[in-house]
Parts: C-alpha cells; sequence; structure tokens
C-alpha cells in the first residue's frame, strides 16, 4: 500500500487546485493533536492525524476510514446539513487526488463551512447569548437526546464501575497538581465526595440505566461544539472515536454547559437552560446525578488545562493564565461538593395571575428548578407538551395525581439541596396542607407566593396567550374563582401576596 505522507498532503490541501470548486483565498489550515482542518470558504474539510493516545487510535488508514465514517453517521443526528460525506484521496505520481478513482490512501470528512461567530462560546464571549437562546438549547438537546440509541450494551456504560473508572483516572492525573492550581482541602474533598456518591447512590445507578437514560449521546456538549447557523442551533463534533465517552447518562451530556455557564459567573443561563431541558423532558429525578457530572465536567477541564504546565514548549505567560484556569475549574468541582439547604416554594393563583413569569424569574434569580404543574400533567398523560389536552387530562383524578407527583419531586429535589419552585393553582387547602405536612416532615423550609391582579387584567392575559404549554382558557375563570379556598390562619404565615399587575 502507498504510504500517504502528511505534510505533502496538506501542502497541496492549502492550494486551491486541489478542490472541484471554488475556494476563499487563502485557504486556513487549523491543527488540533488529532486533525488538521481546512477552510475553503463553502466547504471545510477534516482529516484525522495517524495517532494512537490510547483513548483513540486513528493509527492505521482503516481505522481513520472507520472513524471518518463514524464520525459522519453520529453527527448527522445534531448537525445533519453540516456533515455532508466521506471522501477518498488517491496518489498519482506525487499528485493527491480528491475522489480519485485509483485506491484511497486517505479519507476526508467534507463538512459545510459555518462563521465561527455563531458558536455559543463566541455569542457568549460577545454578550450575544441570551435566556431565549438557552431555553431553545434545552428544546433542541431533549429532541437530540429522544432520538438517540440505547440498548443492553450502550447501558452497560452506567453500572457505577465503568462511571467511576474515568473519575479514578482524573484523580491519578491530578495528584502532582496539588500545591499548585489545587489545593490538597479541594483534592481530597472532591475525591471524598465522588467516593461516597458512587458507594451510596448506587440505587440512583441502577434506576437510570432501567429508565433507558444510558444512550448514545455527544459525549462533548460544551458552547464551543454548539453553533448557531441560519437561524437554527446545531450540535457537532460529538465524540466518535471512544465509546465510554458517549455512552453516557443524558445527564452527561447536559452538564456541560450548565457547568460552562457557571463557570462563567452567569447561572441564570444555565438555569434556563436546565429548566427547559428537564421541562421537555420530563427527567426531573436526573437532577438527582446531575452534580456528580457537574464535578466529572468541571474538573476534566481542569485536569486538560493543567496539562500544559507540563509542556516545556509552553510560554511562561500562558502557563500563568492555565493556573489560573485550572485553579478557577478545580474550585467550581469543589463547590459542587458542598452540601446545600434546600427549600420549597409554592406558587399560587388563578390561571393568568402571573404565576409562571414570577416562577421564571424567581428562578433565574435564586437559580431554582422550576416545576411546571402543565408540564408534569401533559408528562403524566403522555401527550406533548404543546398540545392541547382534552377533558381525560383534566379530571378530578388526573389533578390529584399531578399534585402528588409534583410534591414528590419538590421533597426529592429540595432533600437534595435544590431550591424547587412548584408551580400550580394550589387553589384547595388540602394540596396546601399536604406541601407544607411534608416540608415539615422534612424539616424543609417553604414559603407560597399568591400571585393576584386585577380580573379584567388576567382575563386579558388569558386571551392573549400564545405559545405556551398551558391550557387554560378565560372561559374557566368563573369556575377557579368559584372553587378556589381560602388560605387559613395556620397557612397565612407561609404566604406572601404578590401584585403582578406592577
Amino acid at each position: 500500500m502507498t504510504e500517504v505522507t502528511f505534510p505533502a498532503l496538506i501542502e497541496q490541501m492549502l492550494q486551491p487546485g486541489f478542490y472541484p470548486h471554488p475556494v476563499q483565498e487563502p485557504i486556513q489550515l487549523i491543527q488540533t493533536h488529532v486533525s488538521y482542518v481546512l477552510l475553503t470558504g463553502e466547504y471545510a474539510y477534516k482529516l484525522k492525524k495517524p495517532v494512537n493516545f490510547g483513548f483513540l487510535d486513528f493509527s492505521t488508514l482503516e481505522k481513520r476510514q472507520h472513524f471518518c465514517q463514524e464520525e459522519l453517521r453520529l453527527n448527522q443526528r445534531g448537525a445533519a446539513e453540516l456533515y455532508l460525506e466521506v471522501l477518498p484521496v488517491s496518489l498519482a505520481g506525487e499528485k493527491y487526488i480528491l475522489s480519485g478513482t485509483d485506491e484511497a490512501v486517505e479519507y476526508v470528512l467534507k463538512m459545510r463551512q459555518f462563521p465561527q461567530d455563531g458558536l455559543f462560546s463566541t455569542l457568549f464571549a460577545e454578550g450575544k447569548l441570551g435566556e431565549a437562546q438557552l431555553e431553545e438549547l434545552g428544546r433542541i438537546v431533549a429532541e437530540y437526546h429522544a432520538k438517540t440509541e440505547t440498548n443492553d450494551y450502550i447501558r452497560s456504560f452506567g453500572e457505577v464501575p465503568q462511571v467511576r473508572a474515568a473519575f479514578d483516572e482524573n484523580y491519578e492525573q491530578t495528584e502532582k497538581y496539588i500545591g499548585g492550581p489545587q489545593t490538597q482541602q479541594q483534592f481530597a474533598e472532591t475525591k471524598a465526595y465522588t467516593e461516597k456518591f458512587f458507594a451510596e447512590q448506587v440505587e440512583l445507578f441502577q434506576q437510570r440505566i432501567q429508565d433507558n437514560y444510558i444512550r448514545e449521546c455527544h459525549g462533548d456538549l460544551h458552547l464551543r461544539n454548539i453553533c448557531l447557523w441560519q437561524d437554527k442551533i446545531w450540535l457537532f463534533d460529538c465524540i466518535e472515536f471512544n465509546e465510554p465517552f458517549r455512552f453516557v447518562d443524558v445527564m452527561f451530556d447536559v452538564a456541560y454547559a450548565v457547568m460552562d455557564l457557571a463557570a462563567q459567573q452567569r447561572p441564570d443561563l444555565s438555569n434556563a437552560y436546565l429548566n427547559t431541558y428537564v421541562e421537555q423532558t420530563g427527567d426531573w429525578e436526573g437532577l438527582q446525578i446531575l452534580p456528580i457530572y457537574l464535578i466529572r465536567q468541571s474538573y476534566v477541564r481542569a485536569k486538560v488545562t493543567s496539562f500544559l504546565l507540563d509542556d516545556p514548549s509552553v510560554p511562561t505567560t500562558v502557563k500563568e493564565e492555565a493556573t489560573k484556569t485550572a485553579s478557577i475549574y478545580y474550585t467550581l468541582a469543589w463547590e459542587y461538593t458542598k452540601p446545600k439547604q434546600g427549600k420549597l416554594i409554592l406558587m399560587s393563583g388563578l390561571s393568568g395571575s402571573g404565576k409562571s413569569t414570577t416562577a421564571k424569574h424567581l428562578a433565574r434569580q435564586l437559580n431554582a428548578i422550576h416545576v411546571r404543574s402543565d408540564a408534569v400533567r401533559k408528562h403524566l398523560g403522555g401527550i406533548p407538551l404543546w398540545e392541547r389536552g382534552n377533558d381525560d387530562l383534566y379530571t378530578s383524578e388526573m389533578t390529584e395525581k399531578t399534585y402528588a407527583r409534583l410534591l414528590n419531586l419538590g421533597i426529592i429535589l429540595a432533600n437534595q439541596g435544590y431550591t424547587v419552585i412548584l408551580d400550580a393553582k394550589y387553589d384547595k387547602q388540602h394540596l396546601r396542607q399536604e406541601a407544607i405536612a411534608q416540608a415539615e416532615k422534612h424539616q424543609l423550609p417553604l414559603q407560597i407566593i399568591y400571585c393576584t391582579a386585577p380580573l379584567e387584567v388576567i382575563q386579558q392575559r388569558l386571551i392573549n396567550r400564545t405559545g405556551d404549554i398551558a391550557d387554560a382558557t378565560v372561559d374557566l375563570l368563573a369556575s377557579q374563582l368559584q372553587q378556589t379556598e381560602p388560605f387559613t390562619d395556620a397557612e397565612k404565615s407561609y404566604v406572601q401576596i404578590w401584585d403582578t399587575n406592577s
């Protein structure tokens, strides 16, 4: 077999005549430790370097071909319009030919080129990333995960020893950075927390496996692998080279951007993303396992940044910056281990009284989990969130089920240290009193926020309501007013009245 000479191939790929289409000169070359990417204007071409790092092996032509095909297949899920085809490169004398008919000496992945200023990381740095984009990202990632594959083999990667192996390796590889970017206390306490979590939460890991939340995920879903292009969000550059990195809990994927945004002091954006995702999927229980993956993603970022400190070719100024960056992520991983006081907040009020708007605003301020009864009800009824429910969804039996699930989720998550906002009418005394009793039993602080506005304002809001999962219409107001039970003297100590008209 003819041996490919990579520098010679790259030299030719930097020439416009190599391509069967017009190019934008000069052709740009981007290199990483595992690939070359050539930017030609409309298209980008990616080659895998013939390297073997253990966790990644592109050392033979067959392996590079296989992983080019895998990269194409896997990225069709989140960015089908960006990933086009795998093309062979042949050699005639000393000339490399793209899509030649002779024996292939290399393979390239052809992609549609998009502007780098569309990356979420760039948009964030420029202050152009807001709540609306993060909410849309939550919906996109939820749809993405719904389509991903799972089977017995994939699910086996959710077993504790499999999940734990990567954590143990991280600690082994970073012990030498104690006294540098991380402290002995941070290292010891982070390690102790994760070891305790793995020892005590075996049942939770098993439940995740049984509920099919271990899937063929993206595996590297941070802000640099998400882009806004042609008014659509694309998830690209997923892990194709290593099964344990992509056969993971869906919360492993979600944790990347949650952690990214928290590290950059924007918990409000992180909250918008997380709340939208769990509302779409109904996977509020997944929030119990999220902390372990937040720690993992923070710690890996710290570890990879720390590796720069070992490289003699890296300038001192870059090493100083790397030490600061690694320290931020080691500290963040450690902060995720600290116990937090959970809290329950019940929203109350008529449909259209501003409960959900207020709850959403509060969730961003308090970094709280916002659980809407409308979403819980539709997940229980097995209907899409944006589909209008029929009468079966609104029977008294279904209402009791909805409130029971709402409260159960609230207690589970508040016990984990989350502030949880249960967003429902809470118009009946027995529903409020059950919540108060459960909060007292679990020693959780509880607050009731009663939203109010003039009736004509409420009516107008319900008439104008569009693009929301709530089904309530203005003709229900009269019966709601009739059926609402006043707060008892015992309940009043928990209640704050918020006028949402101002």
